[in-house]
């Protein structure tokens, strides 16, 4: 089992950046694909980014691919999740979670608490 607790939230301007972080308790979380998911006011939660265990591979939605980078850092127990050029849309509390492909989709297995990101425009 691994815990999860994501910080890196906050107010920016639609352009702006902000990077998120998720840091792991226990020593398995190199033996875990990390995601991130979003999930804006009124909608499903929504999957946006995974990275395998060691890091050489990495997953987007289209919505964000070429503005989000995910890594991580398995000496820190550590993921994040960079966020460039954002967007209104992007306004959402975002999660990270320990992750597994299931039927063709990324399923979280353990979830942070999540995060608020909010863009003004």
């Amino acid at each position: 089992q691994v815990q999860l607790v994501e910080s890196g939230g906050g107010l920016v301007q639609a352009g702006g950046s902000l990077r998120l972080s998720c840091a792991a308790s226990g020593r398995t979380f190199s033996s875990y694909a990390m995601g991130w998911f979003r999930q804006a006011p009124g909608k499903e939660r929504a999957w946006i980014a995974t990275i395998s265990t060691s890091g050489a591979t990495t997953y987007y939605a289209g919505s964000v691919k070429g503005r989000f980078t995910i890594s991580r850092d398995n000496a820190k127990n550590t993921v994040y999740l960079q966020m460039n050029t954002l967007k209104p849309e992007d306004t959402a509390v975002y999660f990270c979670a320990a992750v597994r492909v299931d039927v063709g989709r990324w399923i979280g297995d353990y979830w942070g608490q999540g995060t608020q990101v909010t863009i003004s425009s």
